[in-house]
């Protein structure tokens, strides 16, 4: 097939590429020339395994390529996949300016052969009838169907999760459009849900809402494990055995960030509310994780005694999760502020992440250009990202370069008993 994907952000280049991977015509388009000029030399602007090698590959291979020419890509296309950004508006709902300015744009340009366009960005209900209803006004012999094939891709693993989906939603308003994504869709697909384009819509938000509650839930459960001498590890592998809750998503730590569960949340909160429901559910839920990144300096606050002026603190972790280079929403730039605001010196150390995240948080902070740097000289260790290379660090040897054998671990990277047996103040989040 043909494709074209409007935007190259995580979703649209991801799934762009995996798409010529399996065989169909891609051009991705974007309105940042500088950002098409760095593709089209084979630099890859965001970090995520296996991507650039699969972007030079298809390129040289004559199925993938890069553009800012949006109307003469469109005219070109089967399918036209809208992958743009829907950030939070100051009320909590979804802009979806970029998403209507790419509706209008390729209107006029599709003529009137049969075009099916898919909402993949993450839109709230009713986003691809009000999609429609553009290209209609623009081009009234437009002879479209507007679908929604919701992304469920995790940054760090977006490559596999594209290639091995747990299900490939489909919401099609005809059978015609449906078959043609289905085909298209075939080669990654085990387990396809075909349904109405609201339900699509709303499965997306659903997802991710459900994911982070039981991110806030474990970490709630982790505070009053702290508070009473249980130890949360325990107490989420006896739940996670439980067919019904399963495993996953029940690591406490800091609480969530990055691109999705954010904003999502507060778009779901703001579409509740535009019909009059309040759900006191995911508003707790944001609440929580709010709070949750202040652990940390409630540790320091009963380590110190409310006193972190002067002291030096090496910040293991930028990015909101590790194999990303994602700021967005990270817990590390709340609290780095309010180390900063204590009048408290940072160290911060990331493998990917450099000055960008410097740019976001602070100048103050101090880059170190390894983990080992980052800690010498330093008063307490922090861990905000769990990269695997801090679990692999000597214990004895990070004693050796503190200035004091003290370790917040936001992420509970290290085992306490470890860590006692080193002889480390040691304040996990929920660990005995």
């Amino acid at each position: 097939m043909k494709i074209m994907m409007a935007g190259t952000g995580y979703v649209g280049l991801v799934s762009g590429t995996c798409f010529a991977e399996s065989g169909n015509d891609v051009i991705c388009v974007d309105n940042q020339k500088e950002k098409v000029e760095m593709l089209n030399r084979g630099e890859i602007p965001i970090y995520e395994p296996e991507l650039q090698e699969l972007v030079l590959k298809n390129a040289d291979e004559g199925r993938l390529s890069f553009t800012t020419d949006m109307r003469a890509s469109a005219a070109w296309a089967d399918v036209i996949f809208i992958a743009v950004g829907t950030p939070a508006s100051e009320d909590g709902s979804a802009d979806l300016s970029y998403v209507y300015n790419v509706a209008k744009e390729i209107a006029s340009a599709i003529g009137d052969s049969y075009t099916i366009v898919v909402n993949k960005s993450t839109v709230p209900i009713g986003t691809a009838e009000k999609v429609a209803s553009l290209i209609k006004e623009e081009n009234a012999e437009a002879n479209i169907d507007v679908c929604s094939v919701p992304e469920f891709l995790r940054e760090g693993s977006a490559v596999h999760d594209t290639f091995h989906p747990d299900r490939t939603v489909i919401g099609a308003p005809t059978e015609k459009a449906c078959q043609k994504l289905r085909d298209l869709h075939e080669p990654f697909a085990n387990h396809f849900v075909i349904t109405d384009v609201r339900s699509a819509e709303m499965i997306k938000y659903a997802s991710n809402a459900f994911l982070a509650t039981k991110i806030s839930f474990i970490n709630e459960i982790a505070n009053i494990c702290d508070a009473n001498g249980a130890d949360v590890d325990a107490v989420a592998t006896g739940m996670g055995l439980d067919h019904r809750i399963g495993p996953k998503f029940l690591n406490p730590g800091i609480g969530y960030g990055g691109s999705c569960f954010p904003k999502d949340i507060r778009a779901l909160i703001h579409m509740a509310e535009i019909y009059h429901y309040h759900p006191k559910v995911l508003r707790a839920v944001e609440e929580v994780n709010e709070q949750q990144g202040m652990r940390i300096i409630e540790h320091l606050d009963q380590i110190y005694e409310n006193d972190l002026s002067g002291r030096t603190v090496a910040v293991f972790g930028l990015a909101f999760k590790p194999n990303t280079n994602d700021m967005r929403d990270a817990p590390s730039i709340k609290i780095i502020r309010e180390l900063l605001r204590r009048e408290a010196k940072v160290k911060a150390y990331d493998p990917v992440v450099g000055e960008e995240g410097k740019a976001i948080i602070s100048e103050e902070i101090e880059l170190s250009e390894s983990s080992f740097e980052a800690m010498d000289g330093a008063d307490v260790l922090v861990i905000v990202t769990e990269w695997p290379e801090f679990k692999e660090l000597p214990l004895s040897e990070v004693k050796s370069r503190l200035n004091a054998p003290v370790v917040i671990d936001g992420r509970n990277v290290f085992d306490p008993k470890e860590m006692k047996k080193y002889g480390f103040i040691y304040r996990g989040i929920g660990r005995k």
